[in-house]
């Protein structure tokens, strides 16, 4: 046991003053190894870091909220047909549905393309129409001024709640309340200025404007009406899923729907969303990471290679060791070891050179969360690193063991 350790210990110390002799030799080894892993890393803890984002900012519109909307089969947009949920619904849902905390139609009035004015400055934003519950469901407050009421909607009041993107990018005063804005040729009295809430995916959540749902209902005409989401949050110790197959019971019986057929609403959870995005995410890390993964095995046949020219140039040096009393074994490990050793060097400092790669792109790029590099990743990279150290330094460790040592003594 003694004499293997010590065999094991000497082989080691043998291999570590080779690398040290040829240090240039060494690093060009390495090389492969060093870029393959720091490629790996890199990909890794950008996508980690992403998908972490996203998961904190999904948390912050709150894991409760449930969206309920209309969905289209592809055969059925195929034929023209573009299933609705309308006004009538929502009534009829929250005059039914028992065990909702909140509840609140929504509607994209003059979505994106929504021209708004003040003064000089013209911009396009996301307009919503809806009603007093959904500050309550999306849990959005004002800094300023207050949010629409219900007897705002009532009377159809021109009033409008803006979020601070919007706010700014009309360069409104920093206290806006009172002034008037141009909502496609209508104006529109601020009443409120919402707190800010930052980017979401890169989309910015403060730039929207909205305004009562019977006020931008007259104005959009019917069309717009009869396509809405409908939001809401279930009550304390409700159970979603008897939610869900209550309004499901619901809306398949007010939109005909027979038992075969497929309902054309979908319910849209954060938990749902962050499965999505978790999908998108793993499925892009696995691929970018098996792409630039093979380049790991270059890096593992750069070592083989490298390590086949020491055994040829190190051929006298073998000789004289086994004519000193070296066994086979001893010669088999001085090598392995070589390889061993390199190929983790090299996976440290791509390591490193990755996670610093990493930062690096996060801090050119303002809207990108901070890297992070999971445990599992370190664990593979020094994993896959070891097995190459092995697998591609066994086959110069075992022709520098089989060398005849007389041979071995009379090579030039």
């Amino acid at each position: 046991m003694f004499s293997g350790l010590h065999a094991a210990i000497e082989g080691t110390r043998a291999a570590l003053a080779s690398i040290r002799a040829h240090a240039m030799r060494s690093a060009l080894t390495t090389l492969g190894i060093v870029i393959g892993v720091a490629a790996v890393i890199t990909v890794v803890a950008v996508m980690e870091g992403l998908s972490s984002s996203i998961d904190a900012q999904l948390d912050d519109l709150g894991s409760d909220m449930v969206t309920l909307r209309a969905t289209t089969s592809q055969e059925q947009a195929m034929l023209g047909f573009s299933n609705k949920l309308s006004y009538d619904d929502f009534l009829v849902l929250k005059a039914k549905v028992k065990d909702v905390e909140d509840m609140s139609a929504s509607m994209q009035a003059f979505s994106f393309g929504s021209t708004v004015s003040y003064g000089r400055e013209t911009i396009q934003t996301q307009v919503i129409g809806t009603d007093s519950g959904y500050q309550k469901v999306i849990k959005v407050f004002p800094q300023q001024g207050r949010f629409i009421r219900s007897t705002d909607d009532d009377r159809r009041r021109r009033v409008v709640f803006i979020g601070e993107s919007a706010r700014k990018k009309l360069k409104l005063p920093d206290n806006p309340i009172g002034e008037f804005i141009s909502l496609s040729g209508e104006w529109f009295r601020i009443i409120g200025v919402a707190e800010e809430r930052g980017s979401l995916f890169g989309f910015d959540q403060d730039n929207y404007i909205i305004a009562p749902f019977s006020t931008m209902a007259s104005l959009a005409g019917a069309r717009v009406t009869e396509n809405i989401d409908i939001l809401f949050r279930p009550a304390p110790g409700a159970n979603l899923d008897n939610i869900q197959a209550q309004i499901r019971q619901i809306l398949r019986k007010r939109h005909h729907l027979s038992g075969d057929d497929k309902d054309d609403f979908e319910f849209i959870t954060a938990k749902k969303t962050k499965e999505s995005f978790a999908a998108v995410t793993t499925s892009v890390t696995l691929v970018a990471g098996g792409v630039v993964g093979i380049s790991l095995l270059v890096g593992g046949i750069g070592v083989m290679n490298i390590m086949l020219v020491s055994v040829t140039e190190r051929t006298r040096e073998i000789g004289i060791n086994k004519a000193l009393g070296a066994t086979p074994n001893f010669i088999m490990l001085q090598f392995l070891v070589e390889a061993l050793v390199l190929s983790l060097f090299g996976g440290i400092i791509g390591l490193l050179l990755g996670w610093g790669l990493a930062a690096f792109i996060s801090m050119l790029m303002p809207s990108m969360p901070g890297a992070l590099v999971p445990g599992w990743a370190i664990a593979l990279s020094f994993g896959f690193t070891t097995a190459i150290g092995v697998i591609f330094g066994l086959m110069p460790a075992v022709k520098a063991a089989k060398l005849n040592p007389i041979d071995a003594l009379r090579y030039e």
